[in-house]
């Protein structure tokens, strides 16, 4: 069923909403213009102030009166005429030809410049550059096609609208749809008291930062030339750590485009400026690509000595063997790890719509001992019920709107040290055994709010029921630990299935390979530490009956 807003100015009304919010809590940040139009926007008529968002909310700044008709508005010209002299908007505007065919239909085209057309069937991007060279001017949309009966309007501070959202939401990727999906239900977002301290930006030189970044990130991916994207990122430390993850993440991929090129020294030399986690393991790769390979053992060894996290440490391993071999040192010991245990498959194929780990799951599965899968959902949801007091907490520049899925902090290093006490008196539940209520009791009264760990739609209360009856404290504990350790690298490399075995009140979790397939990375990681720690899993391999 389709549900509909009851208010015909929803839009409206909430784009008001960001202004008195951004009014509230950043009006020291804000410019002249930018406190002008917040002082200004709410004297407009309510008319005129709908069609303003609504031009606001579309794609573009160049629009036709005739494509801004709205029920609730009414004449858009009426409208537009109390916008006229506030200088956001411009009636009848001058436009360069690409902008005129943008607002032009074939057949007007063909009516405006009809003799200049070479072929009137030709394609409209055939008719444009066809055009250019003799329609080089800009000139106002009603002297380009007299006989158009239709009014354009240009306007003219989307560049301010697009600042003001940048300032509520800390992003430019997430837009008013928003309110609307949160209006409508389908969205729901955890209740964060947002205080003056936890504001995304702390100076007008933050928002000019994020812009900067912003461009130079587009232009990236655009694939512009990475010389002149390094030369325009700004250099100096901020006085914000959310931006410097942000420039820090920016600078690791533009390394990493000259990694692809081969231009290794550029690549190296932004590795090693870099503080975004991998970029010294990427520093070394590019040394030894380089042939450099006394100075990416002297990096590796640095790197061994206080390896960042995990997943360096194992890249490190599978490098120095090789480093040390280039450069004629001892052989290094094979690093051993407790293994899992191992359970070999041979099936027939199924026939229909099937995938492995779903074959795997029905084979194993018996009546007394249920097979789920659970991926990374379990666990993380887990983990997210238990310390959703912790994920959610306060802490300044964590929260700063009220439509985040999580903390803006979430991948920073130091995540779990800002909350040390709430994740403590968290995880403490699991001594006295309260996680179990917890975890239930945030199951039923959180339940489809929005959270970076809480898989709502692969839970249960039979899974969970399961799980806390059959998984030890003691072993959630560690899941929990070992995630808050690095959550951007931890929350992923959980095996595929667990098995539960109520009346004995066990588990355990199964990684399903399938022919040709092979452990990542990140399961490795996870298992030898399931493993070392005395955690229940198993990796099945599973094969296809040869046909006879």
């Amino acid at each position: 069923m389709i549900r509909v807003l009851e208010n015909e100015f929803y839009y409206l009304d909430n784009f008001q909403r960001v202004l008195d919010w951004i009014g509230e809590r950043y009006r020291d940040l804000l410019t002249e213009d930018e406190l002008a139009f917040l002082a200004a926007f709410p004297t407009l008529p309510q008319n005129a102030r709908a069609l303003f968002v609504r031009m606001v909310m579309r794609k573009g700044e160049l629009f036709r009166a005739s494509k801004l008709v709205y029920a609730e508005i009414g004449c858009p010209l009426e409208a537009a005429r109390h916008l006229l002299g506030t200088g956001w908007v411009e009636r009848d505007p001058a436009v360069d030809l690409d902008e005129l065919f943008e607002l032009l239909l074939k057949a007007e085209i063909a009516a405006a410049f009809g003799p200049h057309l070479p072929s009137k069937s030709a394609r409209k991007s055939e008719q444009l550059e066809a055009l250019r060279a003799l329609f080089p001017d800009s000139r106002p949309f009603s002297a380009w096609h007299r006989d158009c009966e239709d009014v354009a309007l240009r306007i003219l501070v989307k560049p301010l609208c697009e600042r003001l959202r940048l300032i509520f939401f800390g992003n430019l990727h997430q837009d008013w749809t928003e309110f609307v999906l949160s209006d409508l239900g389908m969205f729901r977002f955890e209740q964060v008291e947002i205080s003056q301290a936890s504001r995304g930006f702390r100076s007008r030189a933050d928002v000019e930062h994020y812009l900067r970044l912003h461009d130079c990130k587009q232009r990236f991916y655009a694939g512009e030339a990475l010389d002149g994207i390094v030369r325009d990122l700004p250099e100096h430390d901020f006085d914000n750590d959310w931006l410097v993850g942000r420039r820090e993440k920016l600078l690791f991929q533009v390394a990493q485009g000259f990694e692809k090129l081969k231009d290794w020294d550029n690549a190296y030399a932004l590795y090693a400026r870099c503080r975004y986690l991998g970029a010294r393991g990427r520093a070394i790769r590019v040394l030894e690509k380089h042939e450099r390979f006394d100075d990416a053992y002297a990096l590796l060894q640095q790197a061994q000595a206080a390896p960042e996290s995990e997943a360096e440490r194992q890249h490190l391993l599978r490098i120095a063997p090789r480093l040390a071999r280039r450069l004629g040192h001892a052989k290094l010991p094979p690093c051993r790890t407790a293994s899992p245990h191992r359970i070999d498959l041979c099936l027939p194929m199924p026939a229909g719509d099937w995938w492995v780990e779903g074959v795997v799951r029905e084979h194993l599965e018996a009546e007394d001992a249920p097979v789920f899968y659970v991926e990374n959902a379990l666990a993380n949801s887990l983990f997210g019920l238990l310390c959703w007091r912790a994920v959610f907490a306060a802490v300044p520049g964590a929260f700063f709107h009220p439509f985040q899925r999580g903390p803006a902090d979430l991948h920073s290093p130091d995540f779990a040290q800002r909350r040390a006490p709430d994740f403590a008196a968290c995880l403490a539940a699991l001594d006295d055994g309260s996680y179990r209520d917890t975890i239930l009791r945030n199951y039923a009264e959180k339940a489809g709010i929005a959270s970076p760990f809480v898989y709502w739609g692969a839970l249960s209360e039979e899974l969970l029921e399961l799980a806390l009856r059959c998984i030890p404290p003691a072993h959630l504990r560690k899941w929990c630990e070992r995630i808050l350790i690095d959550v951007k690298e931890n929350h992923t490399g959980f095996p595929d299935l667990i098995q539960f075995w109520p009346k004995e009140q066990r588990y355990t979790m199964i990684e399903v390979k399938g022919p040709g397939d092979r452990l990542q990375d990140n399961q490795l990681r996870w298992i030898d530490y399931c493993a070392a720690h005395g955690m229940p899993v198993s990796v099945c391999y599973l094969q296809w009956e040869q046909a006879a």
